[in-house]
Order: C-alpha cells, then sequence, then structure tokens
C-alpha cells in the first residue's frame, strides 16, 4: 500500500435516491485525490424509481451493481465492501446517497487513517447540508443500555483537531480493508439501524481505534424518519449489540437497569404508538432461533477481543442526548437515573 495514495473505493448504496443522486455524484466529480487512487461504486438496493437509470445514463464511468433484492443498510453496505475486499482496495469509504462532499474529504480522511496502524475506521465530520456551521455527526455515541446516537447533532462546528470517537456514522466513513478482514462487516442481520453501532463496537474489542477527521468534511440532507418501521430495527439491534458484545459479568451489572428501561419502553409505546413494534421485538426475543443466532453471533465477535470491558466501556455514556429525541420525562428523570446508575456501575466494571 502507498502511504502517500492508498487505493480507495468510495461505495454509495442508493435506494430509490433519484432526487439525491445528482447533487451527490457531481460533488463526487470535484474530488481532489489522484484518480487513478479511487474508485466509485453505487450499490442499488433494488429501488422502484428511476435511480439504476438515472445512473446509467448520467454517471456511465461509476462503477454500479444492481441488488436482486433489498439487503437493507447492512446487507446493501456489505456488498460495497466485498467488492473492495476482493480487488484489493486499502481502504472502503461509505457515503450516503443524500450527502454532498468536500473535495479534500478523501484526502483528508486517507490521512488521518495512515496516521497509525491501529486506525480501524475514520469518520468524516458530518454537517447539515443546509446549516454547513452545524454539526449532523461528530462521531455518534454509545449509551451504555445500547442506545446509540449522533454525538454533537445541532451544535456549533468548532472542531479542528482530528479526536477519538466511539462510533462512526456509516453515513461518511473511511474503513480499513485489513481491519474488516479481520473483524468482520456489518451484520447482515441488523437490516437497517445499529449495524455500525455493532461494528464500531467490535473494533474496539479487537483492539482497534475510531477517530474523527477534523479537515475532511461531508454535508448531510439529514431528516430525522419517525416511521414505525424504525423503531421495531432500532429496538431489536439494541437488544443484539447488548448481548453479543459485553461479558457476561458487565451484562449482569447492567441488568438492573435495562430490565427497567426495557420495561418502561414497553409501556411507553402503548402511549407512543409504536407498541405493535415492540411487540414484534418481544416475538423476536422468544424465538430460540433467534438466541441461536445471537450466540452463535456472540461467539464469533468474543473469539476477536483484545480489550476487556473496563477499557472499552470508558467511552460509553450514561444519558440520551439526542435533540430530536428529547422529551421532558427523558430530560428530567430517565437521563438522570441512567446516568447516575452507571456512575456507580462503571468503575467496578472488570
Amino acid at each position: 500500500m502507498s502511504q502517500d495514495n492508498p487505493r480507495v473505493l468510495i461505495v454509495v448504496l442508493v435506494y430509490n435516491g433519484a432526487d439525491f443522486l445528482g447533487d451527490c455524484f457531481s460533488s463526487l466529480n470535484n474530488i481532489n485525490y489522484p484518480k487513478e487512487n479511487y474508485d466509485i461504486l453505487a450499490v442499488d438496493n433494488l429501488s422502484t424509481d428511476n435511480s439504476v437509470e438515472y445512473l446509467k445514463n448520467n454517471w456511465a464511468t461509476v462503477k454500479l451493481i444492481v441488488n436482486k433484492i433489498n439487503l437493507g443498510f447492512a446487507g446493501g453496505n456489505n456488498v460495497g465492501f466485498r467488492y473492495g475486499i476482493e480487488n484489493n482496495y486499502d481502504y472502503v469509504y461509505l457515503l450516503n446517497q443524500d450527502t454532498t462532499v468536500d473535495p479534500d474529504f478523501i484526502k483528508e480522511a486517507v490521512l488521518t487513517a495512515t496516521a497509525d496502524e491501529k486506525i480501524a475506521a475514520v469518520q468524516s465530520k458530518l454537517l447539515l447540508h443546509d446549516h454547513p456551521e452545524l454539526l449532523n455527526s461528530s462521531g455518534n455515541e454509545i449509551n451504555y443500555l445500547g442506545f446509540a446516537f449522533a454525538g454533537g447533532y445541532k451544535l456549533p462546528d468548532t472542531i479542528t483537531l482530528d479526536q477519538e470517537i466511539t462510533y462512526p456514522s456509516g453515513a461518511c466513513t473511511l474503513f480499513k480493508v485489513k481491519a474488516l478482514s479481520d473483524v468482520g462487516l456489518f451484520n447482515p442481520d441488523f437490516f437497517m439501524y445499529h449495524e455500525d453501532t455493532d461494528l464500531g463496537w467490535r473494533f474496539w474489542i479487537s483492539g482497534y481505534r475510531i477517530i474523527l477527521a477534523a479537515k475532511s468534511k461531508v454535508f448531510h440532507k439529514y431528516e430525522f424518519s419517525r416511521s414505525i418501521r424504525k423503531y421495531y430495527f432500532m429496538e431489536r439491534n439494541r437488544y443484539l449489540v447488548f448481548f453479543q458484545n459485553y461479558r457476561p459479568l458487565t451484562m449482569l451489572l447492567i441488568l438492573p437497569a435495562f430490565a427497567a428501561m426495557n420495561l418502561a419502553m414497553f409501556f411507553y409505546s402503548f402511549w407512543a404508538g409504536w407498541w405493535r413494534e415492540e411487540l414484534k421485538v418481544v416475538a423476536y426475543l422468544c424465538r430460540p432461533s433467534s438466541w441461536q443466532k445471537i450466540i452463535q453471533t456472540r461467539n464469533l465477535v468474543q473469539a476477536k477481543r483484545r480489550l476487556g470491558d473496563q477499557i472499552v466501556t470508558q467511552k460509553f455514556i450514561g444519558k440520551i442526548e439526542f435533540q430530536d429525541l428529547s422529551n421532558p420525562l427523558l430530560k428530567y428523570l430517565v437521563n438522570p437515573v441512567m446516568d447516575y446508575y452507571w456512575t456507580l456501575i462503571k468503575p467496578i466494571i472488570k
């Protein structure tokens, strides 16, 4: 691998994205990186609009893979990961279709990534497209109960130096192919949501580092989705990362808060209107086949472990601090209780 200009594959997962693709790929035309050292791959997830036709007619130089079924965010991006691994790229950069990029975004991400062999992933600074002075994500956060959210959301962008982060956003991250080959790709069972949480967690468990590149900038046309379907995947996948990535004694310490929160979420779902999705999560967890898969995946994850939970959990937080999910109950009751419990047990995790 050339330390000056490693080979990078930029993967754009496409799903009914015709309204976004023009801006996204036009911005990719202006990349300040040697043309012979990068390629762009669009992976279509069985779009039902004219996304594929648009790409074929307007971006003939872009490599294109059309999936026969919708593999979700996890499985669709895994197609790109595998293409990068099989074709000997040094890095794979995942980019959302609803973004535009600064010309130096790859160059700056690569400079950060090559500074340390232990860096597995480098997230670009994700800014709000319509308010580029505000952050969409400065690196994402993990709450110790498995909740995950964008760090720094809607805060002014004052970040000028690279910094370690808990996990990288799948919307704009450079992944080292060697680390992916070691730790594995997104868990396809997640389909969508928390797959980047899980992979970031597994990177830390395996002894790698994750960094935010302060000078690498991507602009996101972000809208917070409140679709009912989202809640099923977010809740189910929160259980999966919890049971697959923690050590047993850590889970035991967290279990009282975990059980109390899950019970509260169950009852809250009836008031919030997504109780059907919550019941689907319960049904999933009641199936023996689900636990067979969880245990199988857990064994694979733990076999790669090089760091204990005492070190990894130092990066986790006690509160949920995502503005679009904020409400008085969360702010004045749930967060203080969760944070206090985390303060009590964090020092005794071994």
